[in-house]
């Protein structure tokens, strides 16, 4: 089986989709990866459906992503007298790192890391963003801000610091320890939270080396200012626009979107759109049509992949909602404007043999009406190239790495197939179109177009063309 688009779907499992049956029947609907998100759940939970999605993996005959997200470091205020504190615009609060009794002058703030790095002029946000309180003044253990939106603040609310960079690892103690649980599994992604430099991603990729890709989740202010050397040092970036929604002005965030997306696509790196893409779905079998148009603009802009969060994890119409993306993306992807946004977003391509390659095989598949293009791929990389030019045809990528085969269900346009090496040219050229008809891209008197990297199994030699006329 294979999908009639290019952009994939990652869907979040939660207790509305933790079953099997429910798992195979997103599957079926449209997913491409499983999220599994360790803000919530336990691990044993989290070892069943990682279970459960393999076993359907096999089922099916195809692989399937899994991507786990970590939670990241959570900054709250602490307990508030009564529960719930009233602040009004224009009073002076007082935050405590010790000692705090809950008023409105001395409200528990237990985050060393942030009256070492917070300066006067500095915001806090409480609550995603519904207070905010600018810093006035600053001590040893206490913090005076001046009320700039008032409401109340409850207890354990989280805070935000658009304009600070804490000096805070993004990875806590239990994210540790849940990083070592998913790498034990076997997870293809893992998504990190709380980057705020290149350095985070650094830290990470040194615990996970090559078990998983590393996705940066984009949610800070002062990661957008190194995005360049972060998208270098990650396997592939989610936009979070949730978190980076709040720490942004909301009509930064669609422009912001735009950028990372086509900077992924110069970079040759898989880009996810994620957060309340059809929120109303948790609990309406149809979205808004705004919605269905914020999905759409993710399509329009390139992105290889859109998220479902509490829709399909904790919502009442799980399917429905992978439904709808599924039925949004396609309709989009064969709009009359499509090909023309996309293309004239089309990043240079690198002037190396193996980028202008890919390119070049994209093009001729283009002007000669080819059914696929037929990527040999060990690490995912050639597939990757051919990908950035966002082809109106197929790609069907052949790896005999396992691994690999299931990252690039994250990729744009890519159905990857698990299959053995091959050794020398003329195999090659009948095992691709062996393959292309096997998973019905061709029939006899369509064209392929192969591209391969000579010597055969070594990863970034992208160096080979051929159309073959399948007979």
């Amino acid at each position: 089986m294979h999908r009639s688009r290019r952009a994939k779907i990652v869907a979040t499992v939660g207790p509305a989709s933790a079953a099997p049956e429910v798992l195979e029947s997103l599957f079926l609907a449209g997913v491409d990866t499983f999220r599994l998100n360790f803000s919530h759940g336990a691990h044993e939970d989290h070892a069943k459906v990682h279970a459960a999605i393999r076993a359907l993996e096999e089922k099916c005959g195809r692989p399937i992503g899994i991507l786990m997200d970590l939670q990241g470091p959570k900054i709250r205020v602490g307990a508030v007298r009564d529960g719930k504190l009233e602040v009004a615009p224009g009073e002076i609060v007082r935050f405590a790192l010790a000692g705090g009794d809950g008023s409105k002058g001395a409200i528990p703030l237990a985050h060393p890391e942030i009256f070492a790095a917070v300066a006067p002029g500095h915001d806090l946000l409480i609550d995603d963003g519904r207070v905010r309180v600018r810093v006035t003044g600053i001590g040893d253990d206490w913090i005076d801000a001046r009320v700039i939106v008032g409401g109340a603040i409850s207890n354990r609310k989280g805070v935000n610091l658009p304009g600070t960079v804490l000096n805070v690892s993004p990875l806590t103690k239990k994210d540790r320890a849940d990083l070592a649980f998913g790498l034990s599994l076997g997870v293809d992604w893992v998504a990190l939270s709380f980057v705020q430099k290149p350095s985070d991603v650094i830290e990470a990729k040194g615990l996970i080396g090559d078990r998983a890709g590393l996705v940066a989740k984009i949610e800070k202010p002062s990661a957008l200012e190194r995005i360049d050397d972060i998208i270098r040092l990650s396997d592939a970036i989610m936009v979070a626009r949730g978190d980076l929604g709040v720490e942004i002005p909301h009509e930064d965030v669609p422009g912001r979107q735009k950028e990372l997306v086509r900077a992924c696509r110069l970079a040759v790196k898989p880009v996810i759109v994620a957060t309340q893409m059809l929120d109303s779905m948790i609990a309406a079998p149809t979205p808004t049509r705004a919605e269905a148009s914020d999905v759409a603009t993710a399509i329009y802009d390139g992105a290889d992949a859109v998220m479902l969060s509490a829709e399909s994890a904790a919502g009442q119409y799980p399917r429905e909602a992978v439904e709808m993306m599924d039925r949004i993306i396609r309709s989009t992807e064969s709009h009359k404007m499509y090909r023309s946004i996309i293309e004239a977003t089309q990043p240079e391509v690198e002037e190396t043999p193996p980028h202008a390659v890919a390119t070049a095989a994209a093009d001729l598949a283009s002007a000669i009406h080819a059914a696929a293009i037929v990527a040999y791929t060990s690490s995912g990389t050639t597939a990757a190239r051919i990908a950035r030019k966002r082809p109106a045809l197929p790609t069907l990528a052949i790896t005999p790495n396992r691994d690999v085969s299931r990252r690039l269900c994250l990729l744009w346009g890519a159905h990857s197939v698990l299959s053995d090496d091959v050794h020398a040219y003329e195999e090659m050229v009948a095992h691709a179109t062996e393959l292309a008809v096997a998973e019905d891209f061709a029939r006899s008197g369509d064209f392929l177009v192969v591209v391969a990297g000579i010597p055969f199994a070594q990863a970034g030699t992208t160096n080979n063309l051929r159309v073959v006329s399948v007979s």
